[in-house]
């Protein structure tokens, strides 16, 4: 079965044998010259000045930026299913919060949110996604980083970017928590969260400190010395380690320009055969197609193909399909892949097949 899903996304056997090996103390010397490399590496993966990794999902690291970098008021970006759920942490926890909703194709709106900045000075952090991965949306992060840091220089900007890191080169200059992790395109199975830091965030945090296994502050003068707080997720780390020394050799921009490639060239052939783009600023990450018949195509991809990709959420629960993008993805899985949705499109009666998406996306990709 051909996984094109964006998350879990497949391990590379090199990286499945790297976590093969037998397990290791995680508060032994051994473990910790891997922590110390595996920092390094994250360092300039992140491009900030500090990183933490966390035993957990992606929405661990979420909580925890919530939990510490907020102390007053919080505005979230609401236009998608992770958008809302930065929402429902500031709920679960009684923290004030504003939250701007947009349509699930729609980007968040720069000037809004400087405005509701400018209007209200207790807040104190803003949360949103670099790709809302919901509906495959890109933010413009970095321009409203940029501007809430000309307004409000205190201002926390913390970014979900559990679909963007690897994927693309997220400017982080502006950015004081950036997020991301272990199952998208860093290509591990899930369980490991990370954090990419500012100066002013570690300010923040080490001034602060809290909760008991999210206490950023606690983690943080662990992770400083090369080791965890808690128990560390070891075999994680390790493959974790041998996957950024992979793309660290063959180059990390390599790796975005491929992507972008892909992507790009992916969008082009499914408009070729009549198919629509949902979002109107579309991410890297993943193609997501929004369709009446998208629930069908899936099916009939995914047995009688052999093609496993993501369909969409509430709303477009079964209107929505999306193909990944992120990580090391051969382009003959995508060309199959799209060369499948094409004979699907004939099968349910849409357009004769006559090789249009394969074709498009091979001329684009060899370009």
């Amino acid at each position: 079965m051909l996984l094109l899903t964006p998350g879990p996304t497949p391990v590379p056997e090199e990286i499945r044998m790297a976590m093969s090996e037998p397990t290791i103390h995680h508060r032994t010397p051994e473990f910790e010259e891997i922590f110390a490399k595996t920092r390094v590496l994250l360092k300039e993966l992140f491009n900030m000045p500090e990183v933490l990794m966390l035993a957990s999902t992606g929405t661990g690291a979420m909580e925890a930026t919530v939990l510490n970098l907020c102390k007053s008021k919080a505005l979230t970006i609401n236009a998608g299913k992770f958008g809302e759920r930065f929402g429902k942490i500031c709920e679960s926890y009684g923290k004030d919060y504003t939250e701007l909703k947009y349509a699930w194709d729609t980007p968040a709106n720069v000037e809004e949110i400087i405005d509701t900045i400018k209007k209200d000075e207790k807040i104190d952090a803003i949360f949103i996604q670099v790709c809302e991965s919901a509906g495959g949306l890109r933010h413009p992060v970095e321009e409203i980083a940029k501007k809430l840091k000309e307004i409000r220089p205190n201002i926390m900007v913390i970014a979900d970017g559990i679909t963007a890191v690897g994927v693309e080169k997220v400017d982080s200059t502006y950015i004081d928590a950036l997020i991301s992790g272990s199952q998208k395109a860093l290509m591990l199975p899930p369980g490991l969260a990370l954090i990419g830091l500012s100066q002013s965030a570690i300010k923040v945090i080490e001034e602060g400190g809290v909760g008991y296994y999210l206490n950023l502050k606690t983690e943080l003068k662990q992770q400083q010395k090369n080791t965890t707080a808690y128990t560390a997720a070891t075999t994680l780390i390790i493959g974790l380690k041998a996957m950024l020394e992979k793309l660290h050799v063959e180059g990390f921009d390599k790796l975005y320009n491929d992507t972008k490639k892909r992507s790009l060239a992916t969008k082009k052939a499914l408009k070729e055969i009549g198919l629509n783009i949902f979002p109107k600023s579309p991410a890297d990450a993943m193609s997501a197609v929004y369709d009446k018949e998208a629930a069908r195509i899936r099916t009939i991809l995914k047995t009688k193909y052999n093609v496993n990709i993501a369909g969409g959420q509430d709303h477009v629960k079964t209107t929505l399909f999306r193909i990944n993008h992120m990580g090391l993805v051969a382009n003959y899985e995508t060309a199959w892949t799209l060369n499948a949705i094409e004979m699907v499109l004939e099968e349910i009666g849409r357009r004769p097949y006559d090789g249009t998406a394969n074709a498009i996306f091979t001329k684009e990709i060899t370009k």
